[in-house]
C-alpha cells in the first residue's frame, strides 16, 4: 500500500502538467476506480516540504537589496537607500513547507486529492530553491528558482508473468520566474514596487520496471510559459524589522492561469544578513479545451523560512 500511495501522490502532480499526459495516461494514473467527480484523499495529509518556488524578494519577505530593511536613523542617505547609482545584489535561499490540494481530470472525470509534507520529503531526491535580486536606484530585477526531483523505487504487486519485480518512478519539476520592475514609492517607512515578468513551468516524468524483459520504460515531459504582473509593499516596523505583503497574477490564455500572494516578516541580525518567515499561497489552474479536456487545479500553501544575504 505504501508504494501505491506514493505513486498515486506523484502521479496526481503529473496528470495535471500537460494535455498529452492527461489524454493518454488518465486511464492508468488516476488513483483508484474514481468516477466522475470522485474524491480521493491520501491517508497522510501531504505537504510540500521542499517545494515551491517560494518567496522571492519580489514575492517574499526578503528585504530589498542594498537598502535599509527598516527606517534609518534621522536622515537617510542615498547609500543607505540604494539610490547611489550602484548595483546592489542579494541572494535568498529558502525552504517552503506547503500543503497541497486540488483536483485533476480528463474525459469529463475529476478526482480530488490532498497531500501532506512528510510524503514528499520521504520521496525527495534533490531540491534547489532560491532567489537572486539586483537593484540599481529604482530599477529592480530578480530571478526566483525552484527545482525538485522526486522518486520512488518499490516492490510492485504485479503478476510474475510481467517479468518485473521493481518499479522506479522519477519526477523532475522546474518553476522559474524572472521579473523586472520599478520602485514607485521610496519612503523611510513605506516602499512599493511594481513588477512584471514570466513564470515558466516544466515537468518531466519517467517510469521504468526492473528487470524489464518487455522493455517497460516510459518518459514524458510538458512545459509552458505564462506572463505575470505583481506588486510588493514593505512596511518598516523598526530599524531591524520589516513586514512584506506581495502578490502576482499570470496567465497565457484562459486555459493557463496562476496567482500567488505572500505575507512575511524579516529581522536583520547583521548588516548584510536578514532572516525571514511567513506564509505563501500559490494556485495553478490549467485546463485544455480539447477532446480529452484535461484539467488541473492545484493549490500549494504553507509557511516558509528563508535568509537574505546582501552581497553588495
Amino acid at each position: 500500500m505504501k508504494f501505491i500511495n506514493s505513486v498515486s501522490l506523484l502521479t496526481c502532480l503529473i496528470l495535471g502538467s500537460g494535455s498529452h499526459l492527461f489524454a493518454q495516461q488518465i486511464g492508468q494514473w488516476v488513483p483508484g476506480q474514481a468516477g466522475p467527480n470522485a474524491s480521493v484523499a491520501f491517508d497522510s495529509p501531504t505537504t510540500f516540504a521542499n517545494w515551491a518556488p517560494a518567496p522571492s524578494s519580489a514575492v517574499s519577505g526578503a528585504p530589498t537589496t542594498g537598502g535599509q530593511s527598516g527606517p534609518s536613523a534621522a536622515g537617510t542617505s542615498d547609500a543607505e537607500t540604494g539610490n547611489d547609482n550602484q548595483w546592489h545584489i542579494a541572494v535568498s535561499p529558502y525552504l517552503w513547507i506547503a500543503g497541497i490540494h486540488g483536483s485533476i481530470g480528463a474525459l469529463d472525470r475529476n478526482v480530488g486529492f490532498k497531500v501532506s509534507p512528510s510524503d514528499l520529503l520521504s520521496h525527495a531526491r534533490f531540491g534547489l530553491l532560491g532567489l537572486t535580486e539586483a537593484r540599481r536606484n529604482k530599477l529592480i530585477t530578480n530571478l526566483d528558482l525552484m527545482y525538485l526531483r522526486l522518486g520512488a523505487d518499490n516492490v510492485i504487486p504485479f503478476p510474475p508473468s510481467l517479468g518485473a519485480k521493481y518499479a522506479n518512478f522519477t519526477l523532475n519539476v522546474l518553476i522559474l520566474a524572472p521579473k523586472v520592475g520599478m520602485r514607485i514609492v521610496d519612503e523611510k517607512a513605506v516602499k512599493v514596487d511594481i513588477l512584471t515578468g514570466i513564470r515558466y513551468w516544466y515537468f518531466n516524468e519517467s517510469l521504468s520496471f526492473n528487470p524489464s524483459t518487455l522493455g517497460l520504460n516510459f518518459s514524458r515531459s510538458q512545459n509552458w510559459v505564462a506572463p505575470l504582473i505583481g506588486m510588493r509593499f514593505e512596511i518598516a516596523l523598526s530599524p531591524k524589522i520589516v513586514t512584506t505583503i506581495a502578490g502576482d497574477y499570470g496567465g497565457s490564455a484562459s486555459d493557463k492561469q496562476d496567482y500567488q500572494y505572500v505575507a512575511a516578516l524579516g529581522y536583520k541580525i547583521k548588516p548584510k544578513l536578514t532572516l525571514q518567515a511567513g506564509y505563501r499561497y500559490l494556485n495553478l489552474n490549467y485546463q485544455k479545451f480539447s477532446r480529452a479536456s484535461p484539467l488541473l487545479n492545484l493549490t500549494m500553501s504553507g509557511a516558509f523560512l528563508g535568509a537574505t544575504y546582501n552581497w553588495k
